[in-house]
């Protein structure tokens, strides 16, 4: 493991009210925001589309001012990984990395017995596929939105590979066919991966560049109430 994918720890997280605690028997979604974010990302959207859910939403564990030290102060943001888009075998060791600070942090904080649904946007989304690369019995579905997933050169980054298949995880994948961010055949990458090892719903959104809109919401909300996560109501 090289020095960029050392020991990560989250440390900072923003809760639903009561601490997570409000609806402890329905499923608890994690918050994975993208590059540059923080935690505090995701608290409209999941009002939107779980409004009667529990959530945590976590806040990456790498500052951009450990990568760019020269930020000026006041300027804050957070990753998970030591590049916007690393390559090849970094990738791999880094997304590890992030799943395992991930999965600590599950194992102390969310009971045993409690659905998780991890629910990220783009570096957020590739912690979701690592998450199942890693750990899938602990999940009960996921969320992708304009994300991407490692390569999965190093076997070791990805030791549940050989099983995650047979989990039939749900996954709702979204994307725009605008994104000047993820590189298309990343995104048709993810989706052959998605496709191949969980019970997928993706959706690609015509004109929607790294971001997310109202249609998209409307659908995820749709298929959280299908998958019985979410009551579906408003």
């Amino acid at each position: 493991m090289t020095s960029d994918a050392k020991k990560l720890r989250i440390t900072t997280v923003q809760w639903s009210p009561n601490g997570g605690s409000t609806n402890p028997h329905k499923p608890i979604f994690l918050g994975l925001h993208g590059w540059g974010s923080d935690e505090r990302d995701f608290a409209d959207l999941l009002q939107v589309i779980a409004p009667y859910n529990d959530y945590a939403s976590l806040r990456a564990p790498i500052p951009l001012s450990d990568i760019y030290p020269t930020m000026v102060a006041g300027q804050t943001g957070f990753s998970w990984l030591h590049q916007m888009m690393p390559q090849g075998d970094q990738l791999d060791r880094e997304a590890f990395a992030g799943a395992q600070a991930i999965n600590e942090w599950v194992s102390v904080n969310i009971p045993t017995e409690r659905d998780v649904i991890p629910l990220g946007f783009s570096q957020g989304g590739l912690m979701v596929t690592q998450l199942l690369r890693t750990n899938p019995e602990r999940f009960r579905a996921g969320v992708v939105l304009s994300g991407f997933h490692a390569p999965g050169n190093l076997p070791e980054t990805c030791p549940a590979e050989d099983r995650v298949g047979d989990l039939e995880i749900p996954v709702f994948f979204g994307f725009g066919d605008a994104d000047e961010v993820v590189p298309r055949y990343e995104l048709y990458a993810t989706s052959a991966w998605l496709e191949e090892h969980t019970y997928l719903k993706e959706k690609s959104y015509s004109g929607l560049g790294h971001g997310v809109f109202y249609q998209e919401l409307d659908d995820l909300r749709v298929w959280l109430s299908d998958m019985n996560i979410t009551s579906g109501l408003m």
